[in-house]
């Protein structure tokens, strides 16, 4: 770690805050002209490049220290990462301090849940132009954000045996069960929506609905447990049955898709995570082939660094993405291939932190990108480094 910038005095600042507060790469997209600009492009690309080829240049090469017409703003996953940090430094430490600022985030987390559903939920926090089709609203949740605080309350609450959360627990549970659209059922697999509505298949969307149910066995009346293993070998199979014969998965297995990094990286830590609570329902020969995939084809020797994408489907200026190298890292973690996972660690570091502190990307111009910008990616990069203890990286998951 380079001298200048303390990466786990950082760390421990930012979790104790009251007010989680970030400015965000996606801020440009957020305004009432970059919405408009983004649902353009999904429309029509021809109509929609250029607009958007606009704002990100202005974004990135004019506004991205001075960030004029944008509000940093909170993110319900950027609280449920400061409370999984906070839980893995717990157990080192042991000072209770830490488990009541933890305790603080969780409150807000439940405070400030989605309106409307059957239990808590938790989305973006604002909306999204998805498709030319619809946007998620800024109340809308998702299968890809609840996890963060599902995950967030059952360690804490494992952690302090304390049943505090656990009525919160189990509305997450009557989330999944009655908000949730099944897009898809067979006798032999199951497709959840991604939102709280009948939107779209999404892989990783599916993985995390998957990883969910396992997490709340331990919560759940006795009496539906059976149907919910069900379940979880049923959406696995989808993952699995969707898997290339060369280990990748794409985005979607619907429409003008690609294969990123990080959305792969999610997949298998999902699998391994359900793995470990549900070891008879997932196949690790999976796992294996997903993270030779990632080594093989995302990895660039010359940089020591993870790529965006395998598969592009639309031009980006952005060469390395810190979300992509954090989940990498993560994973590595979770594959106990700590070797590897060290030397990603001091490439990340040269790359993406500097004296004004960590950077979320690296354009094509070799420019670093997006201070301190938390959501994307510096929790995910600073709960990851938690994981090069060993202890840490195999205590985070419950397994019942």
């Amino acid at each position: 770690m380079q001298a200048f910038f303390d990466a786990e005095r950082f760390r421990r600042e930012v979790c104790a805050r009251d007010d989680l507060c970030t400015s965000d790469p996606y801020d440009i997209w957020i305004t009432s002209l970059g919405f408009r600009v983004k649902h353009l492009y999904n429309k029509n690309r021809i109509l929609g490049l250029l607009p958007a080829a606009l704002l990100t240049l202005f974004d990135m090469y004019i506004n991205n220290r001075t960030r004029w017409f944008y509000a940093p703003r909170e993110y319900p996953i950027v609280r449920a990462w400061a409370v999984l940090i906070l839980l893995r430094q717990y157990r080192v430490s042991g000072a209770d301090e830490l488990l009541a600022q933890a305790r603080s985030h969780l409150d807000w987390l439940l405070a400030n849940a989605c309106e409307g559903y059957s239990g808590p939920c938790w989305g973006l926090g604002f909306e999204y132009a998805v498709s030319a089709n619809f946007a998620y609203s800024s109340n809308m949740p998702l299968s890809t954000m609840t996890p963060y605080a599902l995950e967030a309350l059952v360690g804490f609450t494992s952690l302090v045996r304390d049943d505090e959360y656990e009525k919160a627990i189990v509305g997450v549970f009557e989330f999944l069960e009655h908000d949730l659209e099944i897009m898809e059922e067979t006798t032999e697999y199951l497709v959840t929506s991604y939102a709280a509505m009948r939107d779209r298949k999404v892989i990783n969307a599916v993985s995390y609905t998957m990883y969910s149910y396992a997490l709340l066995m331990p919560y759940i009346d006795p009496s539906q447990r059976s149907d919910v293993l069900e379940k979880i070998g049923k959406l696995h199979a989808y993952v699995a049955m969707n898997q290339n014969d060369d280990g990748s998965w794409y985005y979607s297995p619907e429409g003008n898709s690609f294969i990123d990094c990080f959305h792969s990286c999610i997949v298998i830590k999902n699998l391994i995570k359900t793995h470990r609570i549900a070891p008879d329902l997932i196949d690790l020969q999976g796992i294996e082939r997903g993270y030779e995939y990632l080594l093989k084809e995302f990895f660039v020797p010359e940089h020591g660094l993870y790529k965006r994408f395998a598969k592009a489907n639309k031009p980006s200026l952005v060469r390395f993405d810190l979300y992509d190298n954090a989940e990498m890292l993560n994973l590595m973690t979770l594959m106990r291939d700590y070797e590897r996972a060290k030397a990603l660690h001091v490439e990340i570091s040269k790359a993406f932190i500097s004296a004004d502190g960590i950077h979320s990307q690296i354009d094509r111009f070799g420019l670093r990108q997006n201070s301190n910008t938390l959501r994307w990616a510096t929790m995910p990069y600073l709960y990851a480094l938690g994981g090069l203890i060993p202890e840490n990286s195999a205590g985070d998951v419950p397994s019942h």
